[in-house]
């Protein structure tokens, strides 16, 4: 990263975790940036994904898969690929002066895997629900700006994390899309079938 991204990233990291800050945001930013470990969260996702696969219909099940695959690649593709490629050290192992608000946490810093995950989502989501796109969307930017609001990520992590996973989600819908298409042309092909 150039001296000068690298000068913007540190100035916005210092307005949004240090300047811009209230005594609100910093009870709620640490909850939400902390939502997927908590158990209740995790039985109402395991609750709705139930009721998607019984009640959801062929594309509540297509919308469980797909987005179970995305996150699972997107996942490691973010922690165990781009985390070792760039290394970029967090915010709050670098910085001394971070308003650090939940653990810092021993990972790397770019790209922001809970941004990479939450965009993913919101993408493959929103291509299932449409009428929910611009609420998934505002939850994971919501996740993103928390990442930078508690001190363990840059902007620039989330941003990128962001652009990452809604890249990933969307070539793996198109890849999914194609695939489908092949097996039912090969299906509609086979002798028997057409009758």
């Amino acid at each position: 990263m150039s001296q000068m991204l690298y000068r913007w990233d540190v100035w916005l990291f210092h307005m949004l975790n240090g300047t811009w800050t209230n005594p609100f945001f910093d009870v709620a930013m640490p909850f939400v940036t902390d939502l997927n470990k908590q158990s209740w969260m995790l039985a109402f996702i395991a609750a709705l994904i139930v009721w998607a696969l019984w009640r959801g219909g062929t594309r509540g099940r297509q919308a469980v898969l797909v987005l179970t695959l995305t996150i699972l690649i997107m996942d490691q593709f973010s922690s165990a690929v781009l985390k070792d490629l760039f290394l970029r050290p967090r915010p709050c192992h670098e910085l001394t002066d971070v308003r650090l608000l939940v653990s810092c946490g021993a990972g790397k810093s770019f790209p922001s895997s809970h941004a990479v995950n939450t965009f993913a989502g919101a993408v493959v989501l929103g291509f299932f629900y449409p009428r929910a796109w611009w609420y998934l969307l505002g939850y994971g930017a919501l996740v993103a700006y928390s990442r930078i609001y508690v001190g363990v990520h840059y902007p620039f992590d989330v941003i990128g994390g962001g652009i990452i996973g809604a890249a990933g989600a969307a070539l793996i819908l198109w890849v999914s899309g194609n695939v489908v298409r092949f097996i039912r042309r090969r299906q509609a092909a086979e002798p028997g079938r057409a009758a």
